[in-house]
């Protein structure tokens, strides 16, 4: 899966940048541009924190019990980005028409929107070796995305949109204050995406919480005493 991700990352920006080169555009803005999409960066991450989880389970984690602490909360991190991305670009984003010269290839857009995020939920609910995490560990889960909100509204009045000319870009229409809606709605979305951010990553500590326990409680020989 992590290799499937890379291939599809690899793919859309070979597209995104010679499609700038072709028309003419600044190919370096556009890199920056790629780079700065919460789907890119989930999935880039995702494959990072995938592929450690394989080299960790085939060196060492066969004989484990649990996953190392580290490599647990960036499974939860990364399974709560990924289900985000898809249930905000499912919901939000398909469908919408793009720019000329800005239709992504259809294989990587499956990948990074559909199939990539449902098998991070598939590994929410049947990845070995769950480990329960603490509550706090929601702090960490939810940063990433807090950082990834101000650094887009910040960067996006600076920078020239490439396609259009306009003096801003921003990834997602419904982040950028210059449409219908103005900051009201841009307001409205970020804290509707922060609720469900933090919605789903309860949900997914919460069911590591409650495999783990169940795993201890199965693994406890059944005594006279137990029973």
């Amino acid at each position: 899966m992590a290799a499937l991700i890379i291939a599809a990352i690899a793919a859309q920006l070979a597209k995104s940048v010679g499609t700038s080169i072709e028309l003419g555009r600044d190919v370096a803005t556009t890199i920056a541009n790629f780079f700065s999409f919460f789907t890119i960066l989930s999935n880039a991450v995702a494959a990072v924190v995938l592929l450690w989880a394989a080299v960790w389970f085939w060196t060492r984690g066969r004989d484990a019990d649990t996953e190392p602490p580290g490599l647990a909360v960036a499974l939860a991190a990364v399974s709560t980005y990924m289900i985000i991305t898809g249930i905000v670009y499912n919901t939000l984003l398909r469908g919408i028409e793009l720019p000329q010269g800005s239709e992504p290839v259809w294989w990587s857009n499956e990948v990074l929107h559909l199939i990539g995020p449902l098998f991070l939920l598939a590994d929410v609910f049947v990845g070995p070796l769950r480990r329960a995490l603490s509550w706090r560990s929601l702090w960490t889960i939810v940063a990433f995305p807090i950082v990834w909100v101000v650094y887009t509204m910040l960067r996006g009045p600076i920078v020239t949109n490439p396609v259009s000319g306009d003096p801003f870009w921003y990834p997602y229409p419904f982040l950028n204050p210059n449409n219908p809606g103005g900051w009201p709605s841009v307001i409205v979305y970020v804290i509707g995406i922060a609720v469900a951010i933090l919605a789903v990553a309860s949900f997914v500590v919460w069911w590591g919480r409650r495999t783990a326990d169940r795993t201890v409680v199965e693994s406890v020989p059944q005594t006279a005493d137990t029973l």
